[in-house]
């Protein structure tokens, strides 16, 4: 299958590029930073802020995975809230407004989202069918993917997929809180009672493949089916590591940090793969412990005791 992908260059992006490369996919890279080099694949530019893409950077694709966007990981000014709303929003409609001038149209846009869509839910436990929740976040994600439904109209299937915490030693959430874990700094945050609704980067990038080579559209929960508390994840990336995890960070000292954005780390989602698991897909890493243990281990490991 020929698959064109944006925002290959991100942490999703270069697995899921090795992953379709490694079972016999062809890929075209669109990103708005130039050329990416990458052994087995083709690349265009394409900026979203400049329109959509032109027909012949879509051409021959039977399927488009969008996973371009501005990271949300960031405190939440003015600027940076109107960035993230428009590379998401807008980069969305300009590709779809790509693909409605192509003469042969790919088969499936895969869209990717986040579990911000159900907002703050407490113990709530939430499938795809789970209503979307309220706020900054919940309500991005809830325009985000209207705007890849419309590719729908165009005799388009469109799968969303709606991401959680992308455990990846060398990026993303963990990557960010190795440095202190290994020091010995590193803790909860706030009372540590929010769930966190993670997954291992290989089977996040199997999930996409999946939804890709059975055509499947609809909502897809991008998580593991065993969500934890913040305070579980803590102890576990703390065994792991062989290192204390005894320092929380206060949630009045994550306001002061991030702003309006320390919400979203207070707030948990105990989302689970309802769709997944129905589709019979299989996840490598369903616990959190044995995830852990298998990215440290590939990426930089753990240090001496």
């Amino acid at each position: 299958m020929h698959v064109a992908i944006t925002g290959a260059s991100g942490l999703i992006g270069r697995r899921l590029v090795e992953t379709l490369l490694a079972h016999g996919h062809s890929v075209n890279l669109l990103s708005r930073k130039g050329s990416l080099e990458r052994a087995g694949a083709q690349s265009s530019i394409w900026n979203p802020e400049d329109g959509p893409p032109s027909a012949g950077k879509l051409s021959g694709a039977d399927a488009v995975i969008h996973l371009a966007g501005e990271p949300v990981a960031q405190r939440w000014t003015a600027t940076a809230k109107r960035r993230i709303h428009d590379s998401r929003i807008v980069g969305t409609r300009r590709l779809v407004e790509g693909l409605a001038g192509l003469e042969r149209r790919p088969a499936i846009l895969i869209a990717a989202s986040a579990i911000g869509y159900y907002g703050s839910r407490g113990d709530e436990i939430l499938d795809e069918s789970a209503r979307p929740g309220g706020g900054y976040l919940a309500e991005l994600c809830v325009e985000w993917e209207r705007e890849a439904a419309a590719a729908e109209k165009l005799g388009i299937r469109v799968a969303r997929i709606r991401i959680g915490v992308v455990l990846d030693a060398g990026g993303g959430a963990l990557g960010r809180m190795l440095p202190a874990f290994r020091w010995g700094v590193g803790g909860r945050l706030g009372d540590g009672k929010q769930w966190l609704s993670w997954i291992h980067i290989a089977d996040l990038a199997e999930l996409f493949r999946h939804v890709l080579e059975n055509s499947l559209g609809g909502a897809w929960n991008g998580v593991a089916p065993n969500p934890v508390t913040n305070a579980e994840f803590t102890r576990v990336l703390g065994r792991a590591l062989r290192r204390p995890a005894m320092l929380p960070v206060p949630a009045v000292v994550l306001r002061l940090l991030f702003g309006e954005m320390s919400e979203m780390l207070m707030a948990g989602q105990r989302v689970v793969p309802g769709a997944a698991e129905a589709a019979g897909f299989r996840f490598l890493y369903p616990e959190l412990a044995p995830a852990l243990s298998d990215l440290l281990d590939r990426g930089a490991g753990c240090p001496a005791s």
